[in-house]
């Protein structure tokens, strides 16, 4: 094929095999946990970080890193103190790292940046740094869900069963949401901020059509999310439409096909 002797694309195609792996581990922890809402405020709250970074000439992706980071630790820590209400704390990220996120970007010295490839993401300007970011992600989470999934499917699941166990349960939540924000950044070039969740929500839903195992939703995820990726890049290179977009429309495609195929067989 014409389109693989092309660096970006080969790039494009090992980022979406990373980026799949990464969001097949993870995501199926957010969909298990039910926390779509706070990792899309995770997610939201990312671009607080991009714009400091801009701001203090720094790697948007990095600061991105950092501020994720802290704002999954700041919503995890007051969404279990008594005067706040879960949703509440999520908004209050949420709503803070846009804000801040637009003034910092309007702030920075010289011309004003292009803050569209953050916020929908194009996969075909992934960088070496990039990938070395996603490969070193994949590897920790293969690490440390192979070391711990017996704790983490308790905690996904039943948190009182897991403390019985005297499994230490904040610590593995603090980890994982450690986890959810660097997923989050590190797909940012692929498919931005406004669909980033999808990434780790979608392959995860269409697995679940057919198991109801962690173990195999996991491995169904990243198959599923792969093939969405590469649909998404095929669609995006024959229509010139925005490769986030379309990564996530075909991943959806491959929903909704699967819920008709259960659903008839």
């Amino acid at each position: 094929m014409d389109l693989l002797q092309y660096t970006f694309f080969q790039h494009a195609l090992l980022g979406s095999l990373l980026a799949s792996i990464a969001c097949g581990i993870i995501g199926t922890y957010i969909v298990t946990r039910r926390l779509v809402f706070i990792s899309g405020g995770i997610t939201h709250a990312s671009f607080g970080g991009i714009g400091l970074g801009l701001f203090a000439g720094i790697s948007p992706i990095l600061s991105a890193a950092v501020f994720s980071v802290l704002s999954a630790f700041g919503v995890e820590w007051l969404s279990k103190r008594k005067d706040m209400r879960e949703d509440s704390a999520i908004a209050v990220f949420w709503t803070l790292g846009m804000a801040l996120g637009i003034m910092f970007s309007f702030l920075a010295p010289g011309f004003a940046p292009d803050l569209s490839a953050y916020l929908f993401g194009n996969i075909l300007t992934i960088t070496t740094g990039d990938l070395v970011m996603l490969g070193i992600l994949a590897a920790l989470l293969i690490l440390f869900f192979c070391l711990f999934i017996h704790p983490i499917i308790y905690v996904a699941f039943d948190r009182e069963f897991a403390r019985s166990q005297r499994i230490p349960v904040a610590a593995f939540e603090y980890i994982l949401m450690m986890f959810i924000a660097l997923t989050i950044v590190s797909c940012l070039r692929m498919v931005g901020i406004v669909l980033a969740i999808s990434l780790l929500t979608i392959p995860q839903m269409t697995a679940n059509l057919f198991t109801y195992s962690f173990k195999r939703i996991i491995w169904l995820s990243i198959g599923i999310g792969f093939l969405g990726c590469m649909g998404g890049l095929f669609v995006s290179y024959h229509w010139k439409v925005p490769s986030g977009a379309s990564i996530i429309f075909v991943s959806i495609l491959i929903y909704a096909v699967c819920k008709v195929v259960k659903s008839r067989s």
